[in-house]
């Protein structure tokens, strides 16, 4: 066994190095972008061509407005939708939905429905458009639903445009979708965004309205920029860690790492180029608006990100995006992690969520301009979002909580689990002087002297960037950079929505008081704009947030720090946020309950998984090795000795006591580890459960991961069975 898994080491390396980067069925230099986007969407464009005028008019209310679907246009938009798949070779349709496992889920039909005379003929009606019927007994339901209540429904979403996905030996219609229960209940990740897309956007309106401004309809706007990793293929396949857990939980630190800094935005090899074109080529036929690609900080980390679409459209797009990395990189013969942390010791992945609000007009509603201190809606809106995440830090820490962003969050890589606003030094100019009740200023950025005389002038902005901030102001959106690289966007932009539109309510609220106490408007702004900065300003930093410092000063202000996903997770416990979450009509009480127990199970889980493996692989494979060593230096000192008396094997019995004490010290983290993951004495309690996972089976995996990386530093390297971090990491 051992002498396999040598040679399939050489033998990977081998064949990378003979690799080539693989052709795209399209050549992007003869087709252009503006050909192939959108190509397989039944978009705005595509509807207005083939619907019937009158029904066209009801659905782009309903998309743009709000408005509800009319089921009557049901079946001439179904039609045409079965029309257009068909011509384009579709033979199968799905309703494509988020439960709350982190990824889609799909059931296929076929469009054929077959005759009494032996035929056959392919139909698609709208109330199939409308309405699917998957089995919902198995999908997380947190007590919601029992097993035997299998009854799911899946409800067609006209905000998000239906697309045909190909494959190689065929194509599907894929209809985006939410996904209830029997009684109607949330059993997914996309029904209670739409819920609080439709909270924040009443609630905007409504604002806006007092403001003088008359818009049917705010969105919340998302682009979600994406990190994740590629390694080769066969690497991958020989990781049973990767395979499983999504990450590395052994792995010794490479001779080097990122600390010369050299991989970020370097030149993209060729390999990569190839697969990262082929992606954004499918993406662009999918209507998916990829705009920008590049090395990042850590080695074999890149970067894609989109520009915005609304919140519901970009969590769906962000989704396909995912599992076309992954089918196209298993093309190129790599694999895509998505994993926060997959490597220890150099950078994660996380998903920068940039988030604003616009109106069914197109206007951003935190485009400061050049005077910002001159634009009233734009610091109404400010104050508002500031307000929102000092209110309810708690909550947006929630929406970002799971097992895998432990190890990113904090890790001077990431934001720190203190959620805290950054507005930059322009801004916070701003900000002083109304607070104080000065006219403010804000500063102008100015221009860029270089020194070199053949190069331009660069304008300046008037702030930096902070790239340290969980939720940081960058010129006409919020970056909400705490959010996990493999984590599905639906759930924190949830809850981000619906804190601003508690603050969006809390701020109109205080504006009609006071225009009823007879304050003209201006005044009013001028009043509620102060007030409500003033008694948030403790969330605002704009310093280091990586630094000892920070932690200390978010302590003082009383700010909440909750480390872990079992200490943020307790947050849909308090009476606040489950009044705030029903109050808006998110989730219910027993929809939050669900949640709760959700997060706690797949965090119990993932980390069993974790142990389970861990564990495996240590007896298996890195155990053998190190007692196969051991062997072998113990015959080497033996050999020694019979061909040369007096000889010297000092060097090797030193190396002997120590691979042997690291032996037996893995031997017992493994027999630890076993014990501490056997233990449950919870009696169902999922909040003692994961917090014994937490203290006890985590560290214990630790320790036999210690124990593991010093070996893999001492066994011979033709004896070590994984591949190791210097190979991952460059070797593609």
């Amino acid at each position: 066994m051992l002498m396999v898994a040598r040679n399939s080491r050489q033998e990977a390396i081998k064949s990378i190095a003979a690799t080539q980067p693989v052709k795209s069925a399209i050549d992007p230099t003869k087709t252009s972008i503006a050909e192939l986007y959108g190509e397989n969407v039944f978009n705005m464009a595509l509807m207005r061509k083939v619907l019937p005028k009158n029904v066209f008019a009801s659905l782009q209310k309903t998309i743009e407005k709000g408005e509800k679907l009319d089921s009557a246009n049901a079946d001439a938009i179904a039609s045409a939708m079965k029309e257009w798949a068909v011509a384009k070779g579709a033979t199968h349709y799905t309703h494509q939905f988020q439960p709350m496992t982190g990824s889609t889920a799909e059931k296929h039909d076929a469009f054929i429905s077959y005759t009494s005379d032996g035929t056959a003929i392919n139909e698609f009606s709208g109330k199939v458009l409308i309405q699917g019927e998957p089995d919902a007994s198995s999908f997380p339901s947190g007590g919601l639903r029992a097993t035997f209540e299998a009854r799911g429904y899946t409800a067609w979403d006209p905000t998000s445009p239906a697309f045909i996905l190909e494959s190689v030996n065929g194509k599907t219609l894929v209809i985006p979708t939410a996904f209830c229960g029997w009684k109607g209940e949330a059993l997914d990740e996309k029904t209670p965004l739409l819920r609080s897309i439709d909270a924040l956007s009443k609630q905007a309106v409504r604002l806006l309205k007092i403001l003088g401004k008359e818009v049917n309809r705010v969105h919340s706007t998302v682009g979600p920029e994406q990190e994740y990793f590629l390694i080769d293929r066969n690497f991958y396949l020989q990781r049973p860690d990767l395979i499983a857990a999504g990450r590395t939980l052994f792995g010794a630190k490479p001779p080097k790492g990122q600390e010369m800094e050299d991989h970020y935005f370097g030149s993209i090899r060729p390999r990569i180029l190839a697969f990262m074109n082929e992606v954004e080529i499918e993406c662009y036929k999918l209507g998916i608006p990829l705009k920008t690609r590049h090395n990042e900080v850590a080695p074999a980390q890149f970067e894609v990100a989109p520009i915005f679409e609304t919140s519901q459209v970009a969590s769906d797009h962000n989704m396909v995006v995912m599992e076309m990395f992954r089918q196209v990189a298993n093309k190129h013969g790599l694999q895509a992690l998505f994993h926060e942390k997959p490597f220890a010791g150099v950078n994660g992945s996380g998903k920068h969520n940039n988030w604003s609000m616009a109106t069914d007009k197109g206007e951003n509603l935190l485009e400061p301009g050049h005077t910002p201190e001159e634009n009233a809606q734009f610091l109404v809106f400010l104050a508002v979002v500031v307000r929102a995440v000092n209110e309810w830090g708690k909550l947006l820490r929630v929406g970002i909580a799971h097992s895998g962003n432990d190890h990113r969050l904090g890790a001077n890589e990431a934001p720190p689990a203190i959620i805290s606003v950054y507005l930059g030094e322009k801004l916070q100019d701003v900000v002083d002087a109304i607070v104080k009740g000065a006219k403010g200023k804000s500063r102008v950025g100015g221009t860029l002297d270089i020194g070199v005389s053949t190069l331009p002038t660069l304008p300046r902005d008037a702030s930096d960037r902070n790239r340290t901030s969980p939720f940081a102001f960058t010129g006409n959106k919020f970056e909400f950079r705490a959010v996990g690289g493999s984590q599905a966007i639906g759930r924190p932009n949830t809850f981000l929505n619906t804190a601003v539109a508690e603050s969006l309510d809390y701020v109109a609220t205080e504006l009609e008081k006071k225009l009823k106490g007879g304050k003209d408007l201006h005044a009013a702004i001028n009043a509620v704009v102060k007030e409500t900065l003033a008694a948030n300003l403790k969330v605002i930093w704009n310093g280091d947030n990586y630094t000892k410092e920070w932690h200390d000063e978010a302590a003082k202000r009383g700010l909440p720090n909750l480390k872990n996903t079992v200490d943020a997770v307790q947050v849909l416990k308090d009476k606040d946020v489950v009044k705030l979450l029903g109050e808006y009509a998110v989730l219910s009480e027993e929809e939050v309950s669900s949640r709760l127990t959700i997060m706690l199970e797949n965090y119990i889980k993932t980390i069993n998984i974790e142990a389970l493996t861990t564990s495996n692989i240590a007896r298996q494979q890195i155990l053998p090795a190190a007692l196969k060593y051991q062997h072998q230096l113990a015959e080497t000192i033996n050999a020694t000795k019979a061909a040369s008396k007096g000889a010297s094997t000092k060097a090797v019995e030193s190396v002997l006591k120590e691979v042997a004490e690291l032996t037996e010290s893995l031997q017992e983290a493994v027999e630890e580890l076993d014990k501490e993951r056997a233990e449950d004495s919870s009696n169902g309690d999922h909040t003692k459960h994961a917090k014994h996972m937490r203290d006890g089976v985590v560290a214990a995996m630790g320790k036999v991961r210690e124990a593991a990386d010093a070996l893999e530093l001492l066994v011979d390297d033709q004896l070590w069975p994984l591949p190791k971090y210097r190979e991952m990491l460059f070797v593609y």
